[in-house]
């Protein structure tokens, strides 16, 4: 009986060999495996043998048999452990002969190891790894956060994550307070002060943001000073930025001259503080707040002014002289004569549509082929001709290309353009891949971890920097339409809902969720953050790159955009 039972073993293990293609049979998980244990063999002579340890071609020739695996198939389960164990060794060589090349291939070779299987048990330990190699090896605390901070982004349920929140901790305050060092002599000590590296800013007559760029966070202060006619001096608004300096590849006086502010100064106040000042003329109202990864402080300034429609193609100048194009394109005229907006007697007659990332910033991505850049902005043209034609508005898009913007860039372009309404457009992604559905934020306080965890990933920031946000934003609410952008965002989320629940199978309502997204920070109009769905959810990552699909969910947003129209009418005539 068990030699039969044998037997039958033997005749479907023959099947399956032969079952294989010609030319893959050295492909196969166990021919990896093979070489990995190979691998582990050499590596355990080579630390056995003080001899062999003397010669560097010995390491490297070990390091290459892990290689080996992951070059021979790079989805097998050895494939991870390989780079890992590869990576270790050159560390390990690293120690043993001093040379910073090898300290570079361990990083290579980590990195290698979180780009290429990100889903293995070991991709945020070799995140953390890197972390610890700029944090203790090459004594960079900034490059170091950042590192950190991906092990917090990038694997939300790792092992490795507790670990890494603590080190963001322990670095903001490293970097908040500065590190101390000994000079040549070994007696003074002096305190690293953070550098004031940029002031950036785009600007109407009746509209500014300035953003003043710090390589690492410093404690600030800002006030308003009165105008002083005897010494010819405007009224100006001053930042003092405590524990910092100023780049020397920044211009000390930045022009601006239009009618609200003329320039902004930095200098070196004191020896531990740095002092922007805004020249104003007619400076109505300001808001001062900070960003973070790479921490950054925003002032946005406002005076009066009639409603202007102005070219925002031209250049906008930097500290560092360089150009800045704002990326804004205009919609074609509507061909009706009269919109839905003035039959209505309401003011939302320009609307401001931002597909979420672009250019550098491919936003969530799979099978290097599905970008949220390309999908966000291809809808983003869908809609703002539906927008166009049903409603009869202005529109226009943040960018209509693959270019880059900043964050707090796009919500300047929509106070610049004096839009009536805002709406940023992003694509969704979960480490579950059965996890999908649509959802639509607006700007407040989170009110739980899911959307946290949304917002940090939008952000490109971490959780701990989102919390650290949600403190100021009470600051913030008093200039944040917040009553209407939440009833926005109720109106767009039933219209997508709504529409594609009608026409496709299992969509699922997320609902209606508020958090705080830099995207939506200081827009002076109704502003929603709207999660077309899951690009991680095979069907619905299916239905993002359909030409089709993207058609009917501008037609659905759209009509969710008519129906918040429509409630206002209402709600001014007392209905």
């Amino acid at each position: 009986m068990k030699r039969g039972i044998l037997y039958f073993i033997l005749i479907c293990l023959s099947v399956v060999f032969l079952a294989v293609p010609p030319g893959l049979e050295g492909k196969t998980p166990k021919a990896a495996s093979e070489l990995l244990e190979k691998a582990d063999r050499s590596r355990k002579a080579l630390y056995g043998s003080a001899k062999k340890k003397r010669y560097r071609h010995n390491w490297i020739k070990c390091a290459a048999q892990y290689e080996a695996v992951y070059d021979r198939d790079p989805k097998s389960p050895s494939a991870a452990p390989a780079l890992y164990k590869a990576a270790d060794l050159y560390m390990r060589l690293y120690k043993y002969a001093n040379k910073s090349q090898d300290l570079d291939t361990v990083i290579a070779l980590y990195e290698k190891l979180v780009s290429e299987c990100g889903d293995h048990f070991l991709a945020d330990d070799a995140q953390y790894n890197i972390g610890e190699i700029y944090h203790s090896i090459k004594n960079d605390p900034s490059q170091a956060y950042v590192e950190f901070l991906k092990v917090d982004v990038r694997f939300p349920k790792g092992d490795m994550r507790p670990e890494a929140k603590e080190m963001l901790d322990k670095l903001a305050v490293t970097l908040n307070r500065g590190m101390t060092r000994k000079n040549g002599a070994g007696a003074a000590i002096e305190k690293q002060r953070a550098m004031v590296q940029d002031i950036r800013y785009w600007s109407t007559p009746n509209y500014t943001r300035v953003v003043i760029d710090v390589k690492s966070p410093v404690k600030y202060e800002h006030h308003l000073l009165k105008a002083d006619p005897g010494h010819k001096k405007p009224r100006r608004l001053y930042l003092d930025l405590h524990h910092a300096r100023v780049s020397g590849r920044i211009d000390s006086i930045v022009p601006i001259k239009d009618d609200l502010l003329q320039k902004a100064r930095a200098g070196q106040y004191t020896e531990d503080t740095v002092r922007v000042v805004l020249d104003t003329k007619k400076l109505v109202g300001y808001n001062v707040f900070h960003l973070y990864d790479p921490f950054r402080i925003v002032v946005d300034v406002r005076g009066f002014g009639k409603r202007k429609t102005q070219s925002l193609q031209e250049p906008v100048q930097s500290a560092k002289k360089r150009k800045i194009t704002l990326g804004i394109k205009k919609t074609e005229k509507p061909e009706q004569t009269i919109s839905l907006a003035r039959q209505l007697g309401l003011n939302v007659n320009r609307i401001v549509i931002d597909p979420g990332h672009g250019g550098k910033d491919p936003g969530c991505e799979t099978h290097r082929k599905y970008k949220e850049k390309d999908i966000t902005l291809a809808l983003a043209k869908r809609l703002a001709r539906r927008l166009k034609k049903e409603i009869g508005c202005e529109v226009f898009l943040t960018r209509d290309k693959d270019d880059f913007l900043s964050l707090e860039q796009r919500t300047a372009i929509a106070n610049m353009k004096k839009a009536d309404l805002f709406i940023s457009l992003h694509v969704n992604a979960h480490k579950d891949t059965r996890v999908h559905g649509l959802e639509t934020y607006f700007l407040n306080m989170a009110t739980d971890q899911q959307a946290v965890m949304v917002a940090a990933r939008e952000n490109a920031t971490s959780e701990r920097s989102i919390s650290d946000l949600q403190t100021i934003l009470n600051d913030l609410m008093m200039n944040t339409k917040i009553r209407e952008s939440s009833r926005l965002a109720h109106q767009v989320q039933k219209g997508m809902v709504g529409g594609a629940g009608k026409r496709y199978k299992g969509i699922r309502n997320l609902g209606v969720k508020q958090a705080p997204f830099y995207v939506l920070i200081g827009a002076q109009m109704p502003a929603v953050l709207v999660e077309v769905g899951f690009l991680s959810n095979r069907t619905e990552r299916k239905r993002l790159v359909n030409k089709a699909y993207q058609e009917r969910f501008a037609v659905d947003i759209c009509d969710g955009i008519k129906c918040y129209i429509e409630s206002i009418n209402s709600s001014y005539q007392g209905g």
